[in-house]
């Protein structure tokens, strides 16, 4: 419950903000590395918070593009019994969780939306419960962009290939979600998104977040 209510005091004014999510074993030296902190650099440039999960890898760029920009710079820290690495240190706004379950109601309860960069199981399961979370209308609908084509396309293949075609998901569920390449491109798409609508949550959303 402390975590909880230590997330909602510390990031109920963090509005708009982005979740971006990847892979923690990517080397600064490796191009997603790049594309995530140019990806927070211009989201952040762009009046959004970063959110990311505090640790090495893709969450270090994506922390480090939103400091390096107007930020805020946010990390979700979580604590690991066999991993010992302090949260890096591009944080305006570090929490840090026990549960996992509480870190990602943190993630969802306050993102615009999700940007996810290549990542193994971790971000396998941020995604696929963001998804869940839209499709079963739990959450809002938000932005959830898998980033780099040639890294999602298997598993977008088999979504279609057998998840659709076997009946498990519909077709339509392939919407909720879109593929794309470029910083610029994943920040133009969230700004389309929201063109008609505008940022500001109806009052709907606004409970539907409250029962999240």
């Amino acid at each position: 419950m402390g975590e909880f209510v230590q997330g909602f005091e510390k990031l109920a004014r963090i509005h708009p903000s982005v979740s971006i999510f990847g892979s923690a074993r990517t080397a600064p030296d490796q191009p997603y590395y790049k594309l995530a902190e140019d990806i927070a650099r211009k989201l952040a440039d762009s009046g959004f918070a970063v959110v990311s999960g505090g640790g090495p890898g893709i969450m270090t760029a994506a922390n480090k593009g939103a400091h390096d920009g107007k930020g805020p710079s946010v990390g979700l820290n979580i604590i690991l019994p066999n991993e010992l690495e302090p949260p890096n240190e591009f944080q305006d706004i570090s929490l840090s969780f026990h549960h996992f379950f509480a870190r990602k109601v943190m993630f969802v309860k306050y993102a615009s939306a999700y940007v996810v960069l290549p990542g193994g199981f971790g971000t396998l399961d941020e995604v696929i419960e963001c998804l869940t979370l839209i499709q079963t209308e739990k959450t809002r609908r938000i932005p959830v962009i898998l980033v780099h084509t040639p890294f999602w396309k298997g598993l977008v293949d088999w979504f279609q290939d057998t998840l659709v075609a076997e009946g498990t998901i519909s077709a339509s569920d392939m919407n909720l979600f879109t593929m794309l390449d470029s910083a610029d491109e994943v920040v133009d798409a969230i700004f389309e998104f929201y063109e008609p609508r505008g940022f500001q949550r109806t009052a709907e959303e606004e409970e539907t977040l409250l029962n999240l």
